[in-house]
């Protein structure tokens, strides 16, 4: 059990880390992302209860790109109540117009980041503050971008998608919103990954790539106590007290 830990602990040294200060739910979407395609990672729960995921350096690169092209870890938004949060100082009327629709902008952006298929989104709006007295009002208009992966049929939901961002902001309609979609091809994992898998060396799941560097560190370690108990207990010998008996002959003969 020692030795397993202390093989543990030599391979985290060699590990970098990927991402910090996330929950549980974003450290394991990281992590089975990962395994999906043949990295092992490794998940640490700090002190504040946020996660961190590690990988092997050598593998740092590559995971790095699988997130990346996965949309993890998923951005996070601002509700309105988030955005209104008081804080004591009194906001002029443009600050709390500029607040309301940066508000919506993350509401609206979340609701459609929840769609599957949706790796990232963001919703920019366009709300004029028009004047009563002008003759031609300035008409409001959004734009949004999807980030989607390139196997979901993402254009059979743009209207959906234009109806729910009209719907939600007044004064906005169908029309006005325009909605631009960037598919991402997923990279598949190599072949030599896919039928690999994974492997236990001393109860602990790793990559056959691992095992070997894995072995190393054990037996290299091993090697180093059988050497150190080998030594202590000669000089525990050397050492030890002697025990005399006097020779029978040498002995006085005993009167009669």
């Amino acid at each position: 059990m020692a030795f397993a830990i202390i093989g543990m602990l030599a391979l985290q040294a060699c590990s970098e880390e990927l991402y910090s200060n996330l929950d549980q739910r974003q450290a394991n979407e990281i992590v089975a992302t990962l395994v999906r395609h043949g990295i092992p990672a490794q998940r640490e729960a700090g002190k504040d209860g946020k996660m961190t995921v590690s990988v092997q350096k050598d593998r740092f690169a590559e995971a790095m790109a699988i997130l990346d092209e996965s949309g993890l870890p998923k951005q996070e938004f601002q509700t309105l109540g988030e955005v209104f949060k008081r804080d004591g100082l009194v906001s002029s009327p443009v600050e709390e117009r500029a607040t309301m629709i940066y508000g919506l902008s993350q509401e609206l952006s979340q609701t459609i980041s929840d769609i599957d298929g949706v790796l990232s989104a963001r919703v920019h709006l366009v709300l004029p503050e028009n004047d009563p007295l002008r003759q031609r009002l300035v008409p409001s208009s959004a734009s949004v971008f999807i980030r989607h992966r390139a196997s979901v049929p993402m254009n059979d939901l743009v209207p959906q998608v234009k109806m729910l961002v009209a719907k939600g902001i007044a004064g906005l309609t169908y029309d006005n919103v325009s909605v631009t979609l960037i598919p991402v091809a997923a990279t598949p994992p190599e072949q030599e990954t896919r039928e690999a898998g994974f492997t236990t060396f001393l109860g602990l799941w790793m990559h056959p790539d691992s095992v070997a560097a894995a072995m190393w560190l054990f037996y290299g370690m091993a090697a180093a106590i059988f050497a150190l108990v080998a030594r202590l207990a000669y000089v525990q010998w050397y050492r030890r007290p002697g025990v005399y008996a006097l020779d029978a002959v040498a002995r006085p003969a005993r009167e009669t």
